[in-house]
């Protein structure tokens, strides 16, 4: 299982069945293909459709049918597409369950950042910030070490997505939940001891009663 198979499958079991749910671009859009097609769930995408499946099989792929980033989607029976003011309205109007957003940099008041490298040409910031700030819960899935360095910081350097905290963050090495502004270690990953997570995150945390192994 690669890091972002684990981290993809972790997060699929924090999805409720009958809920509607937000993918972000990248990594969380692998969310969809470990969530059960009969869960009732219904994943959104800012480009205006509610009803998004896992990605097709090679050769099948719609043009017409992508997600946010534009990678190639599926349908689930009664999908709806809608336009963009309708979209952005169920994002800002708080009726978006859960949204799914990878990171660039976590802190450990739980602050995400994913939107912008200054200095580096992006193609716009996209839904980020709306959904950071309009979705009743906001899961971060990330990989733990990019090129070496901890992607869970003592504090952002990168622009901040929204100035409210994410709820849940889990990496390929442990799962964190953000409670009183302070990262709370939940469960952690296979073959890893305390040690070795905190010799790979910057960010200081807090321990639960007794973390379990990451499923």
């Amino acid at each position: 299982m690669t890091p972002k198979e684990r981290i993809a499958r972790r997060v699929a079991q924090e999805i409720e069945p009958g809920t509607l749910v937000n993918l972000g671009i990248g990594l969380p859009s692998l969310v969809a293909s470990y969530v059960p097609t009969d869960a009732g769930v219904f994943f959104q995408s800012e480009n205006g459709v509610i009803g998004l499946g896992a990605r097709p099989p090679e050769g099948m792929e719609d043009p017409d049918l992508t997600d946010a980033g534009g990678g190639f989607v599926t349908a689930v029976p009664g999908a709806a597409a809608i336009d963009s003011a309708m979209s952005f309205g169920l994002i800002r109007g708080g009726h978006i369950d859960l949204t799914v957003l990878g990171g660039l940099q976590v802190d450990e008041t739980g602050h995400l950042a994913n939107w912008m490298i200054p200095g580096k040409m992006v193609p716009g910031m996209g839904g980020a910030m709306d959904l950071a700030t309009g979705a009743r819960r906001v899961i971060v899935a990330m990989q733990h070490v990019a090129n070496g360095v901890s992607k869970v910081v003592r504090t952002c350097d990168l622009p901040l997505t929204s100035n409210r905290p994410i709820d849940l963050l889990v990496t390929d090495m442990a799962v964190f939940e953000v409670a009183r502004s302070r990262l709370i270690l939940k469960e952690i990953a296979p073959g890893l001891t305390l040690e070795d997570l905190r010799t790979a995150t910057d960010a200081r945390f807090e321990t639960a009663d007794d973390p379990v192994t990451m499923a």
